[in-house]
């Protein structure tokens, strides 16, 4: 999260469209889809959600950052959706661009995650290729923060007070399958929420890693090419072989912002 973020209102409504069904707030929303549920048996790797923005032409970012395209409804999901959560994974250049700090700031969130028999925070995980992350990254100065890279990289981030741990790969690139697995094998991660950027995002659909997508539509057309500048989508890389395809599961709208979950289908 920015640290210039404002927190969002805890009793911020969402219209139910499909299911149909009275209003419901995000917490609400993240209790009845199940977040907060844990399997029985520890599975091989994250169910892996992923949550992004885009504005109604596609953009997912204006003048460089996706707080830009935000609303009040859909920052107060944003932290509804990270609470239940095990972790939080994101790439750096997200984590350096929107300045990632604390991913529970809200002391009564933190506490409810607790009651839940969770730590405070999400296990914040980081994936970087060149491990340019450092001072103005205000979650590794953050004393307390639980921090994971994820890297195939053997350097190591200067010291701050984050406690980080890495999880490498041997090769010239990060086996994204292997290190989800050791997610889960060694820091007990079931749920993982990503949030992006876009190549990361690219990189978990392109693997089969992604089995969730809450995509939040604003109401906004800016124009611009996708492919040029920074003009991005959700979705940043090679195109995809085989186009992957979703299931609806709900829609939710707030002032004319959609926000659509859906189920990333398995290859036939």
């Amino acid at each position: 999260m920015a640290e210039s973020e404002p927190m969002p209102q805890a009793d911020q409504r969402l219209e139910s469209l499909l299911p149909a069904g009275p209003p419901v707030t995000p917490a609400g929303f993240v209790e009845q889809i199940g977040m907060w549920e844990r399997p029985s048996s520890p599975p091989p790797r994250p169910r892996v959600m992923l949550n992004m923005l885009a504005t109604a032409d596609g953009r997912a970012t204006l003048g460089g950052r996706s707080g830009t395209i935000s609303s009040p409804a859909d920052r107060a999901l944003f932290h509804a959706l990270r609470t239940p959560v095990d972790g939080v994974l994101v790439g750096a250049g997200t984590v350096r661009t929107e300045r990632y700090g604390p991913l529970i700031p809200d002391e009564p969130r933190r506490r409810l995650r607790e009651s839940r028999g969770l730590p405070g925070e999400p296990l914040a995980c980081i994936v970087s290729g060149r491990m340019l992350l450092g001072e103005e990254v205000p979650l590794l100065m953050a004393p307390g923060a639980r921090v994971v890279v994820l890297t195939a990289s053997a350097a190591s981030l200067p010291a701050g007070e984050a406690h980080v741990d890495y999880i490498r790969s041997d090769g010239p690139q990060l086996d994204l399958r292997a290190a989800l697995a050791t997610l889960t094998e060694r820091f007990g991660v079931t749920s993982l929420l990503c949030e992006g950027g876009p190549h990361l995002a690219r990189q978990l659909l392109g693997a089969g890693l992604l089995d969730e997508l809450f995509l939040s539509v604003a109401p906004l057309l800016a124009g611009g090419e996708p492919s040029g500048g920074e003009a991005l989508r959700i979705l940043a890389g090679p195109e995809l072989e085989t186009p992957a395809r979703l299931e609806l599961l709900g829609v939710l709208d707030a002032e004319s912002m959609l926000f659509l979950r859906y189920r990333v289908c398995a290859e036939p």
